[in-house]
């Protein structure tokens, strides 16, 4: 026997060394397992378009416009929704981050140009431009984006209480109407066509002869039961018989004619207003490119067709073909688009404040 002295020895069960390898390979193994997943979610991980929108028909337009653009360029679309004044305000707080596209109406659209958010478009990832109508193609200049639906706004009127058929916007002024007219605030979409109307009445140009044209509107408010902000307001009071007469942009017809059924649309004899609605892209975006392949996707035969099957937006596309009944509700054919009466939402614009205080001077008494 040989007997070490200084050191001593110490041995481990078979057993025990197995089970600290095993807790050691385990964690390894959990490790690795980690980092696969981790790597592997940014491999998968879709790139994210974020589109500023209205809510409406939102699952119509998931279904025949979102997805087929999500599913050709494997990418994820993600929506901010709301009126055109509230997102265009959270777009200038934010100074255009964290939105690449933006959806708006005629003014906004003005605004937001004033304001700097708006990026100047390359007009050669656009092709399906040159298969539009001329006035949706550059509505506030080649540098920015185009109009993707066209609307108009006229009168509609319930024709079981009206005797006397309304064909001009001078009937707006009829002593038979009485308290039985409702008109867009000023502040909507539609609210300028109103002062517009009441300078042609008197045949001024509201913008060059404002006290005019607002003299010629405090005439009409006797007339006016009240005015409306929301196209639901206006549905609503036709419903009730509140009105009999109402100046709407062309899509709340189909409401108010659900509930009333003698309602019938008119664009009067001097001509509709047009009324446009953008997409555009947000000034600073990193994904300056997808969203004009955005763009050009919504103004495609396609995609133009399929929304206006669905009623949820007339096409600009002129290369659409719909029948008189695919085309009821809807803003359709060349020679209807010929005959609107443009707004020149410049002007519109820099004028906003004065018109407002005029307006509220008027219909707040």
């Amino acid at each position: 026997d040989y007997k070490v002295t200084g050191v001593q020895t110490c041995a481990l069960p078979i057993y025990l060394i197995f089970d600290i390898v095993r807790a050691i390979m385990k964690k390894v193994f959990v490790l690795i397992l980690l980092i696969m997943l981790t790597i592997g979610g940014m491999v998968s991980a879709k790139e994210k378009l974020v589109i500023s929108t209205w809510g409406y028909n939102g699952d119509l337009l998931k279904k025949y416009v979102y997805a087929p653009f999500e599913e050709k360029y494997d990418v994820e679309i993600v929506l901010e929704t709301g009126n055109n004044a509230a997102r265009l305000n959270k777009l200038k707080l934010r100074k255009g981050k964290g939105t690449d596209l933006i959806y708006l109406a005629s003014s906004y659209t003005m605004d937001a140009i004033e304001a700097g958010l708006i990026e100047k478009i390359d007009r050669s990832n656009l092709p399906n431009i040159s298969q539009i109508y001329q006035l949706a193609r550059a509505p506030f200049g080649n540098d920015y984006g185009p109009a993707y639906t066209v609307m108009r706004v006229g009168i509609i009127y319930d024709t079981a209480q009206i005797s006397e058929p309304i064909t001009s916007w001078n009937d707006l002024w009829r002593s038979d109407l009485t308290r039985k007219i409702s008109v867009p605030n000023i502040t909507t979409t539609a609210g300028p066509t109103i002062v517009l109307t009441a300078g042609r009445h008197v045949n001024v140009d509201a913008f060059q002869q404002p006290d005019l044209a607002f003299k010629s509107l405090k005439k009409m408010k006797t007339n006016v039961l009240k005015t409306y902000n929301r196209s639901s307001n206006l549905a609503n009071m036709f419903a009730q018989g509140e009105i009999s007469v109402g100046v709407a942009l062309n899509f709340v017809m189909g409401r108010v004619k659900k509930a009333v059924p003698s309602a019938v649309w008119v664009d009067p004899a001097e001509g509709s207003y047009a009324s446009i609605n953008t997409i555009n892209v947000v000034k600073g975006t990193p994904k300056k490119e997808l969203a004009e392949k955005f763009i050009n996707h919504v103004l495609s035969e396609k995609i133009q067709l399929d929304i206006a099957l669905v009623k949820v937006d007339s096409p600009v596309n002129v290369n659409v073909k719909l029948s008189l009944e695919q085309a009821e509700g809807l803003t359709y054919g060349k020679d209807l688009i010929a005959g609107f009466q443009n707004v020149d939402w410049g002007s519109v614009n820099s004028r906003k404040k004065e018109w407002i205080n005029n307006w509220n001077e008027i219909f707040s008494n």
